[in-house]
């Protein structure tokens, strides 16, 4: 099969087109005929070499895929020839994967592949840290940061579709303009408007996902609702944040976090049937959807990777095989 390759730690330009043996499923797991993968800030951090893949998961990046099932393994459970997609630990980026049965969501047979390869990532990203974690309620507010990113548009989406009102943040006023024509109620460009500020006259939030970290973290709980809940995802801009411990008690805030890819399999699959069961009706139903923004060949992934990197998309990248 096809597949894509990091050479070495790098820029785009390690990700090598290869050759791989078409990988076997083992007891419990399903070989997918890939169509189309997402692409995610993660794969750009684990080409550059400092976000390795866990313990047992391919070396090959790629998160997200959606597909056709080929093949059962073992004790395996599922349809050959089904369509679906799949949160996967590593090795989205080749023609064939393999994934734990249990962490497979069948779609529609008349949802585009390179549409649903944009869901996997973001809706359990959301899931777990906006709607568990963050315990977002119809009604409530949610602050996200990184607007027009995939997981900002998937906040947004997901957030409406619950009944909750969401504002954010971009890095420029084209891409705040592209946020409020998708429905955030406002957009704050975070380079030249003092977005804190700016969001408490607005009546603050009760949710804030920050995937900025750093001294975002200290502004965000000024935003915050009384019994706010702040919800850091990554860490872009440091690893570390001073916290005003006298508004923490004050606002009796919560400050949580949370990874998602080297989650046990126990743990993803029953996020799985959290998803199955209260998130795809949604989605068949066209109120949850990815913003699609352009999708590559997976020949071209050092071309996807640039624009990643280029912060000139809005919404999801994808590879087609």
């Amino acid at each position: 099969m096809r597949a894509v390759h990091i050479e070495k730690p790098g820029g785009p330009e390690v990700l090598k087109l290869i050759d791989r043996p078409v990988p076997e499923p083992g007891p419990g797991e399903v070989l997918l005929k890939v169509a189309a993968a997402g692409v995610n800030r993660p794969d750009v951090l684990q080409r550059k070499g400092v976000y390795p893949p866990p313990p047992g998961a391919s070396d090959l990046p790629g998160l997200e895929v959606a597909g056709v099932i080929e093949k059962l393994g073992p004790g395996a459970v599922g349809q050959v020839g089904a369509h679906a997609m799949a949160l996967i630990a590593g090795g989205g980026y080749a023609e064939y994967a393999v994934v734990h049965h249990r962490h497979l969501l069948t779609l529609p047979e008349e949802m585009p592949f390179e549409r649903a390869a944009a869901l996997p990532e973001t809706l359990y990203t959301v899931w777990t840290n906006v709607f568990e974690d963050g315990r977002l309620k119809e009604g409530e507010t949610l602050f996200v940061h990184g607007a027009t990113s995939g997981i900002g548009t998937m906040a947004l989406s997901m957030a409406k579709a619950f009944g909750a009102t969401v504002y954010g943040t971009a890095g420029s006023d084209e891409k705040c303009r592209a946020a409020e024509r998708l429905g955030f109620v406002k957009c704050f460009n975070y380079r030249n408007e003092d977005w804190a500020k700016l969001m408490t006259a607005e009546g603050g939030a009760d949710v804030v996902l920050d995937m900025v970290g750093g001294d975002y973290v200290a502004k965000d709980m000024t935003l915050l609702k009384p019994q706010g809940r702040h919800v850091s995802i990554a860490f872009q801009a440091g690893m570390e944040a001073k916290i005003p411990i006298p508004i923490l008690m004050q606002k009796r805030l919560t400050l949580t976090g949370s990874t998602l890819r080297a989650r046990h399999i126990e743990e993803k699959a029953r996020l799985t049937d959290q998803i199955r069961q209260h998130v795809m009706p949604k989605i068949v139903s066209g109120e949850i959807a990815a913003v699609f923004d352009r999708a590559f060949p997976l020949e071209e992934a050092v071309e996807a990777h640039r624009r990643m990197e280029a912060g000139e998309h809005i919404g999801k990248i994808v590879l087609l095989t």
